[in-house]
């Protein structure tokens, strides 16, 4: 079953989702505060938010204002590792002895405008977080043994889209030795930080919602510039 269909049937309330990585899966994002981003959204240094949550913001106020996806980089190595998510997600499957079921966007039960598109549903309760990162990252996760924070946060976000209850953590790298290619970790639920991110998400959102609707005002809704400012900006003859 693709993953329109069976987004569709594990989750009924919702319209059918298109598969990853599609145009409609792309528009479906578009203007909303997504997993992959959500440790973004929550970054700060020592005097305040951090420039991630700063330019966040900008590029979904940009989407919301275009109704055009934004267009991100792509590096080799993240080709690269999008391209390596198929085989990390078979060898997954193979350790763990478990079927993974891909999905499209998850919305957030609660909180419109935000959601999640996990790499996989695992039985009943729950999800898997695929990653091939370069070696010198994945031989780092090999030695300490511990998940970085940044997908952690994504793979809470992630299990509060989805109601689910834990989540698989793996780091994949085919270059290594058979036996160091794979790292999985089981991430369970956090209903703390769960509520911390929802609450940050909806201030968050709140921020946005009132820079759209004040550039809006100014500028009018299809981006004209207000009467008082077209003499100012009027291009000579």
């Amino acid at each position: 079953m693709n993953a329109t269909l069976m987004t569709a049937s594990l989750y009924p309330s919702m319209s059918p989702m298109a598969a990853q990585g599609t145009a409609e899966w792309l528009r479906e994002r578009c203007g909303k505060v997504t997993a992959s981003r959500i440790a973004d959204l929550v970054a700060r240094t020592k005097t305040g938010w951090a420039a991630a949550r700063i330019n966040y913001l900008a590029e979904l106020i940009a989407e919301r204002l275009s109704g055009q996806p934004t267009e991100g980089y792509v590096s080799p190595a993240m080709k690269w590792g999008q391209d390596c998510e198929v085989e990390a997600r078979r060898a997954y499957e193979f350790f763990t002895d478990q079927d993974v079921t891909e999905v499209g966007f998850v919305p957030h039960p609660m909180i419109v405008m935000s959601g999640a598109s996990p790499d996989g549903l695992v039985g009943e309760d729950g999800l898997v977080e695929i990653k091939a990162p370069n070696t010198a990252t994945h031989l780092e996760i090999l030695a300490t043994r511990t998940v970085p924070s940044r997908y952690v946060t994504q793979m809470m976000w992630q299990m509060a889209c989805t109601d689910r209850q834990w989540c698989d953590f793996v780091s994949y790298d085919p270059r290594l030795p058979a036996h160091m290619r794979l790292f999985v970790q089981r991430v369970d639920r956090d209903e703390r930080m769960i509520e911390d991110l929802e609450q940050a998400v909806r201030e968050f959102l709140g921020e946005l919602d009132v820079k759209v609707m004040s550039l809006e005002l100014r500028y009018g809704a299809t981006g004209a510039l207000r009467p008082d400012h077209q003499e100012k900006y009027r291009e000579p003859a």
